[in-house]
């Protein structure tokens, strides 16, 4: 079944990503974690369809992207970030394999955070807490960090920012790699979720299972 949701509001989260608010269609669950293929609703762009994880909740009265827009690929997401209060998208059933299955590390490059942003507020929503709950988030620049502030504002999760192409007093320098996750992650203690571009998602499943992580604790989302 395909769902006409119409935007709301557009707010500026960081230079090139956006929160987008639209009106939430009766019929339309999604759980957090899931995404949804969609497309703008207007000609030439309805087959256009791409892969986006909300990051509202079930209980909040609408559905909400944080979207990066790509300008410099002249496609999608470009045209996303032209959108104003108003303009249409026409969405898809819920799909997606990552979900809340426990305490453990949560693993993001870029926009790959966004499956987490949605799986925290529920789980804190529902806890009160996150503790035993740790974000290893990566980006290019201090400037990238998607919901920096909110993350760094919930009660027991624990953060690690790092980015790789510059350095700043306010985070640490470098990749997710290795020594970063010895470092951090205690093979058994609980889930290791991944998402990020391909590349990303095979590295880090090799890292953890190379440092004692089972296959069954390691939860993965491609998102390019």
């Amino acid at each position: 079944m395909t769902h006409t949701l119409t935007l709301q509001s557009v707010e500026t989260v960081t230079p090139d990503v956006n929160r987008y608010r639209f009106d939430k269609p009766d019929g339309l669950g999604v759980q957090p974690g899931q995404a949804l293929d969609i497309c703008l609703d207007r000609d030439g762009w309805r087959d256009e369809k791409r892969p986006f994880t909300p990051t509202s909740l079930p209980s909040d009265g609408y559905v909400e992207f944080t979207i990066k827009s790509y300008p410099e690929h002249d496609g999608v997401t470009e045209q996303i970030g032209k959108l104003q209060p108003g303009d249409r998208i026409l969405a898809d059933a819920p799909w997606g394999a990552i979900s809340d299955q426990g305490t453990g590390w949560f693993i993001a490059g870029g926009a790959g955070v966004t499956p987490f942003i949605a799986i925290l507020r529920k789980r804190l929503e529902d806890k009160g807490t996150l503790e035993g709950c740790e974000l290893i988030f990566s980006n290019s620049t201090e400037a990238d960090i998607i919901n920096w502030h909110e993350f760094e504002h919930m009660p027991g999760l624990k953060t690690y920012f790092t980015v790789t192409d510059e350095k700043s007093p306010g985070v640490h320098k470098g990749k997710i790699d290795k020594a970063l996750l010895e470092k951090h992650v205690k093979p058994g203690k609980g889930k290791c979720y991944i998402c990020g571009p391909d590349a990303m998602l095979d590295d880090m499943s090799a890292i953890l299972r190379d440092i004692g992580v089972a296959d069954e604790d390691i939860i993965t989302e491609e998102f390019d």
